[in-house]
């Protein structure tokens, strides 16, 4: 029986290799070169594969996203029913969008777009400083990735404040949730992160009414999905000055069309979907260890809840 890869081209070796390295048994076979569709009982999959595709598979017994969110995979028509789904909670990915949050926070903080722009202008003047501790930094998700980025900026010293969709207790975290806690949190936030999961219930909501709750002047910094931001409403926050600048991972749609306004917005800062890239060889371990369990019958890692969408 055979593994499927199913990713960008320049990738689909590096899975490969670092899948066989952890267990050199397994066959390995890269899409579209499939095979004989009978042969396939897993397949470790990122955003560009058709979940119709997987239904020509009928031994299939596992789905794993290549990521940390899964959004992607639920998509009409979805996987196939019945069929597991795992998505990857690594140590490195957790890592990379903890720096991600980091640089982006403490860039606006310490004021870089402002002395990039006194740079370009030659202009010498000191800014005020800034005081950390009169600057809460609000969640948006307190899952694996918002509980690690939110304990390194408690270690650096700015409140941080925390919202879910039910009741949470994080070491050194306010936290909130529900509508009520939402907006209570928002009214507080000099920056605001996103890290939550893409579902029906978070799709657009970064809103003109959750910016419009945010202390004038704050910032956004989204590192979960496109679909959570409403791109017009975030504009024209940044047009008003209710936002003072954006620091965006992702888009809706990627890539980013060449004629949108966030290109050449002088407020905003890009990265193409690269604050936490997968790397294979941290990953395929617990990929394995998901097959080893999917052929034991046994309970998954991280295995997707559909009802709640991640």
């Amino acid at each position: 029986m055979a593994v499927l890869l199913s990713t960008k081209p320049a990738a689909m070796a590096m899975w490969r290799d670092a899948l066989l390295a952890v267990d050199p048994s397994l066959e390995i076979r890269m899409f579209p070169d499939a095979g004989d569709p009978a042969a396939i009982e897993a397949a470790v999959v990122w955003t560009a594969h058709d979940m119709a595709e997987l239904r020509r598979y009928p031994n299939l017994r596992l789905i794993v996203s290549m990521g940390a969110g899964v959004d992607h995979l639920l998509r009409p028509p979805g996987p196939p029913p019945s069929i597991p789904v795992a998505r990857l909670v690594d140590r490195m990915l957790t890592t990379q969008m903890g720096e991600w949050v980091l640089l982006n926070v403490l860039r606006f903080h310490r004021q870089d777009l402002a002395y990039r722009a006194q740079q370009q202008g030659r202009v010498w003047e000191e800014l005020p400083a800034p005081v950390t501790a009169e600057t809460p930094v609000g969640f948006l998700g307190l899952g694996e990735l918002g509980t690690h980025a939110a304990g390194l900026l408690r270690g650096l010293g700015f409140p941080v404040l925390g919202w879910s969709r039910r009741p949470k207790q994080v070491a050194g975290v306010e936290t909130f949730h529900g509508a009520d806690g939402l907006a209570a949190m928002a009214a507080r936030a000099r920056m605001l992160v996103c890290l939550l999961p893409l579902t029906p219930e978070t799709r657009g909501v970064i809103d003109a009414r959750l910016l419009g709750l945010l202390p004038r002047g704050a910032f956004v910094i989204n590192g979960a999905r496109g679909g959570h931001v409403v791109d017009a409403d975030l504009l024209a926050a940044l047009e008003t000055g209710q936002v003072a600048a954006a620091a965006l991972d992702v888009f809706s749609p990627e890539p980013l069309p060449e004629a949108h306004p966030y290109w050449a917005h002088p407020r905003v800062v890009m990265t193409p979907h690269a604050a936490s890239i997968t790397i294979p060889a941290s990953a395929a371990p617990q990929v394995v260890e998901n097959l080893r369990r999917a052929r034991a019958g046994q309970p998954l890692l991280n295995l997707v809840d559909f009802s709640a969408g991640y």
